[in-house]
């Protein structure tokens, strides 16, 4: 059998070492250290953001900047519900209620149609929400010009979940930083890592000086251990700091191969009937952590799941695009604008038809070569083409 092709692994550089190897001579192994505040300068510089503070999780980051909105029993949070449930779970922590909003279908992000209906709705009930949760999808960003206009008119805080888009820009201006708060992913398959780790930014350096004394179990300064209120224990360790800023020093290369990989892929693929690839709005310049294309179900006679068990049996991962979480058994019952209310649902139509490549910075171009080939392979062969 074949070398296994995944969909997206971890990408070191060897830099990672010397400074994990740093926090090992100063033994400095705890959630503080020369790694931690390095790493929170390099996040800074980068993106531009204002403040930054490293964490546990991106999932972390999204709980805390819903504690800093003072976020509750009672509440209500909009989301978008093409997303990894991570977006949404700390919602739930908080108690509060959330209402998801559908995708549109230039950037497959939350649809500023939907968010403009949902905002109407809830001002006319006299309960706006307390913050509006967006994701930029694989990578692509959001239509933030819209959104954030429109959550302006309502004066509603923005939350941006760029936990896969990190490097992306919308008009020159990297995502993650156009809202009140914005989130980053350094889990094993993002565009870097630190194993696990997350980053939360915010314009307001107060906000993440409030985020930091959370992070660290909410302890207040005195001689011994007082705690005035509840925190948690999400401060990024010093050595997955380190880890972190080795990252960081390629995570310019690590966007440019996620491109090259998506280019090669439309080439590639651009003469094999009933694939469409993921569009990439004008304006807007997205890592492509990961490649997606739609399929036309109908014209081939099959389903991302056939496509997917079919490349699994060529040792080549893929991946069925998100189930909505508005369809997500957790969340039965939850309030959804679709983008259109005379047509389903846009993200549910990009569930079925949608599927995820293999998109590693450190796939070969042999490796790509198989992908395609493979993938060509069965949709030419699928039942509906070969007759």
């Amino acid at each position: 059998m074949q070398t296994p092709i995944l969909l997206s692994t971890p990408h070191m550089s060897g830099r990672e070492q010397v400074y994990v190897q740093e926090a090992f001579d100063t033994n400095w192994i705890a959630p503080l250290g020369a790694n931690v505040t390095a790493m929170e300068e390099q996040i800074k510089a980068y993106t531009n953001a204002n403040a930054v503070c490293v964490t546990s999780s991106g999932t972390a980051a999204i709980h805390l900047a819903l504690r800093l909105l003072e976020v509750g029993v009672g509440d209500t949070v909009f989301c978008a519900s093409f997303t990894f449930i991570a977006s949404a779970n700390p919602i739930k922590y908080m108690g509060a209620d959330v209402v998801f909003i559908d995708s549109e279908p230039e950037t497959w992000n939350m649809s500023p149609e939907a968010l403009g209906r949902a905002l109407q709705d809830a001002k006319e009930r006299g309960q706006l929400p307390k913050a509006v949760i967006v994701v930029h999808l694989y990578g692509q960003s959001a239509k933030m010009e819209e959104i954030v206009a429109v959550c302006e008119q309502y004066g509603v805080p923005i939350i941006e979940d760029a936990a896969e888009s990190l490097g992306s820009t919308y008009k020159g201006q990297q995502t993650g930083t156009f809202g009140d708060f914005g989130i980053y992913s350094f889990n094993g398959n993002k565009i870097i890592t630190t194993s696990g780790g997350g980053a939360l930014v915010a314009k307001d350096p107060a906000m993440i000086e409030k985020a930091v004394f959370l992070a660290t179990q909410a302890r207040e300064e005195a001689p011994h251990y007082q705690h005035e209120q509840v925190g948690y224990n999400y401060r990024m360790s010093n050595v997955s700091a380190g880890i972190g800023r080795g990252q960081m020093e390629v995570l310019d290369e690590r966007v440019a191969a996620r491109q090259n990989i998506y280019r090669y892929y439309e080439r590639s693929l651009s003469n094999v009937e009933g694939i469409t690839m993921m569009p990439e709005l004008a304006g807007t310049v997205s890592n492509h952590w990961l490649t997606t294309i739609t399929l036309d179900v109908e014209a081939l006679n099959m389903s991302p799941y056939d496509v997917m068990e079919e490349m699994k049996a060529a040792n080549i991962e893929t991946r069925v695009l998100w189930k909505p979480l508005h369809l997500q058994p957790v969340f039965e019952g939850t309030t959804f604008y679709p983008h259109d209310t005379t047509q389903s649902a846009i993200c549910e139509q990009l569930f079925k038809t949608g599927l995820c490549l293999p998109s590693g910075s450190n796939l070969t171009e042999v490796e790509l070569e198989r992908v395609s080939k493979e993938l060509s392979r069965i949709l030419v062969e699928s039942p509906s083409i070969a007759v």
